[in-house]
């Protein structure tokens, strides 16, 4: 298969126009999610149009031991990935000793466990033949803390900080490793977290802007790649480092809180 990408989450969202993307180029892919009904309808549609090979995976990814099942189908298949494009994740929105703890154990698995252990299975191929892209979803939360979605903004500093310091682990190799951090996105997020009714997603961007921005970023080897803010969202990033951390804490917290 041509320059093989295996993108998780790629049912909807960022995921599914980071596969378009791919596919326009003439590239095969690997697409994983949970839903197979959605990646069937995708399969279809991108080997039609774009005359591309398509495996599907049918994974939870918030399961223990999913990463490595993944990885061991992918070997079992003989397919060699040149682009990982770890993108699946999910937020909640609520007070965190509210929270259904298993649904927040199942975050945790999903945006950090299962991102992590995806990494450390493919790079040691991408390391041997010296050549291989990762991209990694992220999130312009991973800027600050975030009350009413404490573990959601803690495992995006984790994604950003791991991505770092892996990249430049990796600095003498051809191998890039790309952080990709979106503002709001008009994606299935803001409905999962409960987050449609809330200021922060009044002016959500297109999530094929976002993926457009993160693939090139990729393609470029960037380190971060910040996308999808507005003017007044670009202000209150820059402005972070300077604000007493406790207004911080009481304007993002107001920011998710359901209008």
């Amino acid at each position: 298969m041509k320059n093989l990408a295996l993108i998780t989450g790629a049912s909807s969202g960022i995921g599914e126009e980071l596969a378009h993307i791919h596919a326009e180029k003439g590239n095969d892919l690997i697409i994983v999610a949970r839903r197979q009904d959605k990646l069937e309808a995708l399969k279809a549609t991108l080997e039609i149009k774009y005359d591309v090979n398509v495996v599907i995976i049918i994974k939870d990814l918030s399961k223990p031991n999913a990463a490595k099942e993944l990885f061991n189908e992918v070997v079992a298949m003989n397919l060699e990935v040149e682009y990982l494009i770890n993108n699946a994740g999910f937020g909640l929105r609520g007070k965190f000793h509210k929270l259904p703890w298993e649904r927040q154990q199942q975050m945790i698995n999903l945006n950090m466990v299962s991102l992590t252990e995806l990494m450390y299975l493919f790079l040691p191929q991408m390391v041997q033949r010296n050549s291989g892209k990762i991209l990694n979803t992220s999130s312009t939360a991973s800027f600050m803390p975030g009350p009413l979605q404490a573990i959601y903004f803690a495992s995006k500093v984790y994604v950003t900080y791991l991505s770092n310091a892996i990249a430049e682990e990796l600095s003498d190799t051809n191998i890039t490793i790309t952080n990709l951090m979106p503002g709001a996105t008009e994606t299935e997020f803001a409905k999962t977290a409960d987050m449609e009714r809330t200021g922060l997603f009044e002016k959500a961007v297109s999530a094929r802007s976002v993926a457009e921005d993160g693939y090139n970023g990729m393609l470029s080897g960037k380190l971060d790649v910040v996308s999808g803010l507005t003017f007044s969202q670009k202000l209150m990033m820059k402005a972070i480092p300077f604000t007493p951390k406790k207004v911080m804490l009481k304007q993002i917290k107001q920011m998710q809180t359901a209008n």
